[in-house]
This record gives C-alpha cells, sequence and structure tokens, in this order.
C-alpha cells in the first residue's frame, strides 16, 4: 500500500488554558469564530461536521482555509512543531 506525508503546513494554534478564561480582556489567547465558556472552562467552535467542544488542554488550530478546530495535546504533540514564537 503506499504512504503518504502531509505537506508542509504552517497553522495557527494556541492552547486552551485557564488563563483563556481568566486573563482580562481582550485576550490575546482569544480566536475569534470561538465561543468561550468561563463556567465550564471549555470552549466551542462550529465546523463543517457540527459544533466542537474544547477543553482546558486542548488546541485551537486555524487550519488554512481560516477554519477552526480542536487538537487533543498528544496528538497535536506528534502533528505539529514550533516554527515562530509568539507574542
Amino acid at each position: 500500500m503506499p504512504k503518504y506525508r502531509k505537506k508542509p503546513v504552517v497553522i495557527e494554534a494556541v492552547q486552551i488554558t485557564t488563563r483563556t478564561f481568566t486573563d482580562d480582556h481582550p485576550n490575546p489567547q482569544h480566536v475569534i469564530g470561538v465561543l468561550y465558556d468561563p463556567i465550564t472552562f471549555t470552549a466551542e467552535v462550529e465546523t463543517l461536521e457540527g459544533t466542537m467542544t474544547g477543553r482546558l488542554g486542548d488546541w485551537i488550530i486555524t487550519g488554512v482555509n481560516d477554519e477552526k478546530y480542536f487538537c487533543k495535546p498528544d496528538i497535536f504533540a506528534k502533528t505539529y512543531e514550533l516554527v515562530e514564537e509568539w507574542s
């Protein structure tokens, strides 16, 4: 069976932490298009597959077509590496 490698594509991503919900606003960790619930410490985003819920530790990824989705930390660590520090 043929094997394939993902093309190297740079994405934007931010990890959901307690600071995502507790830092002053405007919060630079907030991603446009994602709804944040400071009571349950969860985030929601609408995707083509329906509503996704992100939890503490998950990553919010903005894809190449500006789509938003969540990624579990273990999968993120296996799939992505930092190419540029963000300030």
